[in-house]
């Protein structure tokens, strides 16, 4: 069964508006820190810390993008998604579609809180639990 987390942009948050394209650049700073990570320690951390390709497809490229497992026995997919709440303000969804698996929830976990202090924003994690980063 799909699980989601949620990362709502609030009045205090460092932006009011998202748009995809500032969603894959926080993404891809996240990236280079754990590359950067990775050559003060003389060890390829980054492919531990961020195992996926980050691809977009068909329809829903203006809205979401997913992560690929570079290792499907380990990672498989997450969905990432910009949308909107009833009171109109943007929100961040990851998704955890069915066949991801024990890591890719790890790691969205990792990814999600990383995403919600970069943007000062308030993160409800899979289990329901609310934290604020404001």
């Amino acid at each position: 069964m799909p699980q989601s987390a949620y990362i709502k942009i609030l009045e205090l948050s460092k932006k009011e508006r998202l748009t995809l394209e500032e969603l894959k650049g926080a993404i891809e700073h996240y990236i280079e820190m754990t590359t950067k990570t990775g050559e003060q320690l003389d060890w390829g951390y980054e492919k531990a810390a961020f195992p996926y390709t980050l691809e977009m497809k068909g329809e829903g490229e203006k809205h979401w993008f997913y992560l690929k497992g570079k290792n499907p026995n380990l990672y498989r997919v997450i969905l990432v998604g910009l949308g909107e709440t009833e009171d109109g303000k943007d929100v961040i969804q990851i998704t955890l579609p069915d066949p991801s698996t024990h890591g890719d929830k790890g790691k969205a976990n990792e990814l999600s809180r990383y995403l919600a202090k970069h943007f000062k924003a308030e993160l409800t994690l899979f289990n329901g639990r609310i934290q604020s980063f404001l």
